[in-house]
């Protein structure tokens, strides 16, 4: 995984402790595969999701299946959450409310706004329960193995209850320190990484296609040359400010991006994500970087 920010430590240990009664509210994909990893080391748990077919097809694995959640949550200790929004997670937690358990925490693993967690945990605080905002890089692989990454910020006291029952869910949980909302800020840049990551690898096949590169032959390439292990050092130099030795100035990036478009345009293709890059050198251009470092462009978001 590499070194952590500052703020931040890694939970390793893979300890299991029976909690008594689970609820999971929302089993999808993912919900649906920590229920089956959660009753697989012997949890009992109580399960509900809007989809009740979802939820019926968790009896098999030993599940108890509920038509609403306030039935769901009844006598449960803990209570895992994952649905789609912030709105959503507000619908379900108060149609559960008249079935929480007093003292009862809930975890929700659902990807939310900043906002949306901070407001929920200080909500739900004022009512006498425990919220934490725990979302997840995992997907339902992850959620079935127990591998992958949790994320977790806020109250320490929290973090420490409720991380015995996160780690044997995940590979690690990864804590980013007391400051309440952090790690649903953390979950969304990093899928804002996915997501750019995905609209790269298209405008490469798009291009591809167009001067006659195959999928097989990027994917050649990219199992040689893997760019994207220099992530982490392009992201510490883009913070330390460090344009003025260029290893590919501004205007020869520039150049190969307008190369790109041309050629890509020529097989009638249009190259989305490039595109929108080369609007943003032609600004730093503009403005007299053309011999920096073409990272600079990178910089203005700080």
């Amino acid at each position: 995984m590499g070194k952590m920010p500052e703020t931040g430590h890694i939970c390793n240990p893979k300890k299991f402790y029976l909690t008594g009664m689970v609820a999971f509210l929302g089993t999808g994909l993912l919900g649906g595969n920590f229920t089956k990893a959660l009753l697989a080391k012997g949890e009992s748990v109580q399960v509900w999701n809007r989809s009740i077919d979802k939820a019926r097809a968790l009896e098999a694995h030993g599940a108890m299946v509920f038509d609403n959640p306030a039935d769901a949550v009844r006598g449960a200790q803990r209570v895992h959450i994952v649905v789609s929004d912030d709105d959503a997670v507000n619908s379900v937690l108060a149609a559960a409310e008249k079935g929480l358990e007093p003292g009862a925490i809930i975890i929700d693993h659902t990807t939310t706004t900043v906002e949306g967690a901070i407001y929920r945990t200080e909500q739900w605080k004022a009512k006498g329960y425990t919220y934490v905002h725990v979302p997840v890089f995992m997907g339902p692989a992850n959620a079935l193995e127990g591998t992958g990454y949790m994320l977790i910020s806020g109250d320490v006291n929290v973090a420490q209850q409720v991380t015995p029952w996160l780690e044997p869910m995940t590979g690690q949980v990864l804590n980013f320190g007391e400051e309440t909302g952090k790690a649903a800020g953390i979950k969304l840049v990093g899928n804002l990484f996915l997501l750019s990551l995905t609209a790269s690898l298209s405008d490469m096949l798009a291009l591809g296609s167009s001067v006659g590169i195959s999928g097989g032959d990027i994917a050649r390439l990219l199992d040689v040359w893997n760019p994207g292990a220099a992530t982490p050092a392009r992201l510490h130099r883009v913070l330390k400010n460090d344009f003025d030795k260029p290893s590919w100035e501004l205007q020869m990036a520039r150049k190969d991006a307008r190369l790109m478009i041309q050629e890509a345009a020529r097989g009638g293709k249009t190259l989305p994500a490039t595109e929108a890059i080369a609007r943003q050198m032609d600004e730093w251009i503009a403005k007299g970087y053309a011999k920096k470092d073409w990272m600079i462009v990178a910089s203005g978001s700080l």
